[in-house]
């Protein structure tokens, strides 16, 4: 990745009809980075990227593009493209003159035109589609031609709006593999918004975990999901157990009534802290030679594993295994050191990481009649 600034967005707030919807956010874009604002909806995600674009106007802070302020400067004199979700795309024209619009507008010659789109149509796996009619197109593929529409105007920024959310799952699969493809390719800094984590965690460089307004977190998709940085993003980047714990001092911290080794450090002797353990880093054990025992509430089979809740001193944890364990069944488990992750309390504490409900749920819906359960 380049260590070169592109976008630098400083103490951005905005409003609308008096509530908050972004509260003072930095953050700084690198060239030929492909980063993805990540979020559940109303996060502000999409507010963000509309501010970079220029279709929106922060109430406060700077919008720096290339080291110049560019918040007067309307969107179609920015260096940024946009493809939404819904691609907008020309009914009435074919899928050549769809991608050619942009170049027509700044009246480049014909020869030139032509060389640019077959560029295109080369970049997006849509050769020989020149003449087809876009209304006759399947989802993926129009949103190929809205993505070579926007790349062909050589943007130093292309954002992208959840543009992967009308196609169905296997598609999506696919066009993540595409789009990281182009965006390598190209060379061009790539801003996606989406609020699907594996999405984010399969195509960035970079993630930014927003809610209620707030970056909560930037960092690698590995860092993101290894070491989350507060309960919020432990729990909306995949399953996490998350419990009350207390810093014993550096490398020593105690939760579920033990007390454990771990990698951490800097925290106050004492402090109470959030661990978290992800479901897959959790070993089963014999009991007699285990660090916590557990009550197994439920078994789930998941095809390659099985995803079971056990009661652990009243609390419900996930545990996803390959072991085949019997509901009602006390189990034994250990937790390696490099598998917890100590956070700082945050005011998220408290809300997450504890899988009562879906133990309950689960429950619910087995003693349910079969007609009332569908």
């Amino acid at each position: 990745m380049n260590n070169e600034k592109l976008i630098e967005l400083r103490s951005i707030s905005k409003s609308y009809d008096g509530e908050k919807v972004l509260r003072s956010i930095d953050l700084d874009i690198h060239k030929k980075e492909f980063v993805t604002l990540l979020g559940p909806s109303g996060c502000g995600k999409t507010t963000t990227l509309r501010i970079i674009a220029g279709f929106e106007n922060p109430d406060e802070g700077e919008v720096i593009f290339e080291g110049k302020k560019i918040n007067e400067i309307p969107p179609y004199k920015r260096h940024i493209n946009t493809v939404f979700q819904r691609y907008a795309l020309f009914p009435n024209l074919n899928v050549y003159e769809n991608i050619a619009f942009g170049l027509r507008l700044k009246k480049l010659s014909d020869e030139e035109i032509k060389q640019r789109v077959s560029e295109m149509l080369a970049l997006v796996n849509l050769k020989g589609f020149e003449k087809r009619d876009v209304t006759s197109l399947s989802g993926g593929q129009q949103q190929r031609v809205a993505i070579a529409r926007a790349l062909i105007n050589k943007p130093e920024v292309l954002l992208l709006d959840e543009p992967l959310g009308a196609l169905d799952l296997k598609l999506r699969k696919d066009m993540q593999v595409e789009l990281k493809r182009m965006q390598r390719q190209t060379g061009i800094t790539f801003v996606y918004v989406t609020h699907d984590q594996e999405e984010a965690l399969s195509m960035s460089d970079t993630v930014v975990v927003m809610a209620n307004g707030e970056i909560q977190q930037i960092g690698t998709p590995e860092k993101i999901y290894n070491e989350p940085e507060n309960a919020f993003v432990a729990d909306f980047i995949g399953e996490s157990n998350i419990v009350n714990g207390t810093m014993i001092k550096d490398y020593l911290v105690s939760f579920a009534g033990q007390t454990f080794t771990c990698e951490d450090a800097g925290f106050a002797p004492g402090e109470p802290v959030d661990v978290v353990v992800r479901p897959e880093d959790i070993d089963i054990v014999p009991v007699e030679n285990c660090m916590l025992t557990g009550k197994v509430t439920s078994v789930t089979f998941k095809g390659d594993y099985y995803e079971i809740i056990v009661d652990i001193d009243n609390f419900k944890w996930m545990i996803e295994t390959t072991d085949r364990v019997k509901p009602g069944q006390t189990i034994g488990i250990s937790i390696d050191p490099y598998e917890i992750q100590v956070m700082k309390k945050s005011e998220f504490s408290g809300m997450f990481g504890d899988y009562s409900t879906f133990s309950d749920e689960m429950e619910h819906l087995s003693e349910l009649p079969a007609e009332d359960a569908e």
